[in-house]
């Protein structure tokens, strides 16, 4: 069941969960904790280094400091600290984490392109206890497309096409990545209460939509584009 909110015009915390190295100043990660003030980027610790125990508590660390509902917005190695997080710090009876958007996991079991990645093996495979999206490339050379639909049935999300972008980071020059703006608000405009009635973010989805100039996928559906 997913919590239910004390107040309906309760704005969400959007914390971004980068990956490993960080996200640097192209990143759009870093282009939204700089035009959006509900978005704040998470000291996840051991950048270059990372440890999953670390990045788990610091997450958690943010997440109980925020004060109010939590979006996350993770990217790479970050959706496998919050697939951990969900696994060991989300209590049943007080559940701060009201969805999560997943961008370019990465492998980490089989065939992971960085020893420091594979720290964060074996995947977890549980259902995550919120709403969510896993937005994946066709190209991305981290993880293949099959492998991220078939993480996507697992953790329980939508699964997103995201085009051929590459890992959806600095690299793959998305800009202010606007399609992943979209997927947020998209989020933010589904039942995230349990009362049957959209609760979250009529003031993000305005914003986005203002800065996108178009209309937010529907959900249910999985969608191609081309970044």
């Amino acid at each position: 069941m997913y919590p239910r909110l004390q107040t309906a015009s309760q704005s969400p915390a959007i914390l971004l969960v980068p990956g490993l190295f960080g996200s640097g100043p192209e990143h759009w990660q870093t282009r939204w904790e700089q035009q959006d003030a509900d978005c704040t980027k998470v000291e996840l610790g051991r950048w270059d280094d990372p440890h999953r125990n670390t990045w788990i508590n610091n997450l958690n660390l943010a997440i109980r400091q925020a004060g109010r509902p939590v979006v996350l917005v993770a990217h790479s190695l970050g959706c496998l600290a919050v697939a951990w997080w969900a696994r060991y710090a989300q209590r049943d009876d007080e559940q701060p984490v009201i969805g999560a958007l997943l961008v370019a996991p990465p492998e980490v079991d089989f065939f992971p392109l960085d020893e420091r990645v594979a720290r964060f093996a074996p995947t977890p495979t549980e259902t995550l206890p919120f709403p969510s999206r896993l937005i994946a490339s066709r190209n991305d050379p981290w993880m293949g497309q099959h492998t991220a639909q078939a993480l996507a049935r697992r953790w329980g999300s939508l699964f997103v096409d995201a085009g051929a972008c590459g890992h959806i980071n600095a690299d793959s020059d998305l800009g202010d990545w606007s399609f992943g703006r979209e997927q947020l608000a998209a989020l933010l405009s589904e039942d995230l209460s349990g009362t049957g009635q959209p609760q979250l973010g009529q003031r993000s989805t305005s914003a986005q939509l203002k800065a996108t100039g178009r209309p937010l996928a529907r959900r249910g559906l999985e969608r191609s584009v081309s970044n």
